[in-house]
């Protein structure tokens, strides 16, 4: 499974890398970016459904790999 960010969709809101900062960071104008290539361990998958969940954009999608 892979967590992906359309950064089309993202304005910046933060809380993906608040609430994970372990899969996504911030570029200078505080949208948020996958770390990697997103490939998620089966620890990581119930992190990357938070962010996923609180996207206000609906920026970021967990995609079968």
């Amino acid at each position: 499974m892979k967590v992906v960010q359309n950064p089309d969709l993202c304005t910046g809101h933060g809380r993906c890398y608040a609430l994970v900062p372990e899969l996504f960071g911030d570029d200078e104008f505080g949208h948020g970016y996958v770390l990697g290539d997103g490939t998620l361990t089966a620890e990581q998958v119930a992190a990357a459904q938070r962010a996923v969940a609180a996207c206000p954009e609906r920026a970021i999608t967990l995609v079968d790999d």
